[in-house]
């Protein structure tokens, strides 16, 4: 049972490691969705020990990407070679939401040797089950999905219709609003080897600091929560050891 905690600043990244991720995607400011990292952020995560992937996302928005964006994004995933980083998480659409097949097919071959996950592009495909299918032919590992709905536990009906239609020949890791307080739903309905979560917290700050009053602490910027990253692994691992997890 594999939890992937996304994060976005070093101190994330650090209550991530301490509360026992076993794998971390990497971002820049998580509250617009996620983007791709600093070059320094890659290498110091690098320095941790374990599987880190980074979202190949170069803005905001949707998903629909001009040629000039897609040579970026080939460049960011060659920063996360260079900084010797295990995957990156890509997704193109067209605009119409299907998957951009000829994109993604583009930037697969650029990752080639690099572990690989589609992201959430895919949950704003208009057929769910089409989307799968070519995701699977494509090669990608995994889909990092939320049903297509707001949180994992929304959609947590299609999550398991996706998953019975994968048989296998993909994982459908379940990720978007997946807390302590909701992941035994999920782990209940359907069959679940990998997980997504951010763990996170409104971090405290003063609202009359010059900061706050300059707009400098980010819209909805949230902390990662250590002792969530650890009160998640450990449902995790007594399910997984087919314990009763509390």
């Amino acid at each position: 049972m594999i939890l992937e905690i996304c994060v976005d600043d070093v101190a994330g990244l650090e209550a991530a490691v301490r509360g026992g991720a076993d794998r971390i995607e990497l971002c820049a400011a998580l509250s617009g969705g996620g983007v791709t990292p600093s070059a320094g952020f890659m290498q110091r995560a690098a320095t941790y020990g374990l599987p880190v992937s980074v979202m190949i996302r170069p803005r905001a928005g949707d998903f629909v990407f001009t040629r000039d964006e897609a040579d970026v994004m080939k460049r960011d995933i060659d920063a996360a070679r260079v900084a010797g980083l295990s995957g990156v998480v890509i997704g193109a659409s067209r605009a119409d939401g299907s998957l951009d097949m000829l994109l993604l097919e583009e930037l697969r071959r650029h990752a080639d040797g690099l572990d690989m996950t589609l992201h959430r592009a895919f949950d704003v495909a208009p057929d769910m089950e089409e989307a799968l299918e070519a995701a699977i032919s494509l090669g990608f590992p995994r889909v990092l999905t939320s049903g297509g709905a707001r949180s994992a536990l929304e959609g947590i009906e299609t999550l398991a219709r996706l998953s019975d239609v994968a048989k296998g020949r993909i994982v459908i890791m379940p990720g978007a609003g997946v807390r302590p307080q909701s992941v035994q739903a999920l782990l209940d309905r359907f069959p679940i080897t990998e997980i997504h979560a951010s763990c996170s917290a409104m971090p405290s700050y003063d609202p009359e600091s010059m900061v706050a009053k300059l707009g400098f602490t980010g819209a909805g910027r949230k902390a990662t929560d250590e002792a969530a990253v650890r009160q998640l692994k450990a449902i995790l691992t007594s399910r997984h050891k087919g314990g009763v997890a509390l």
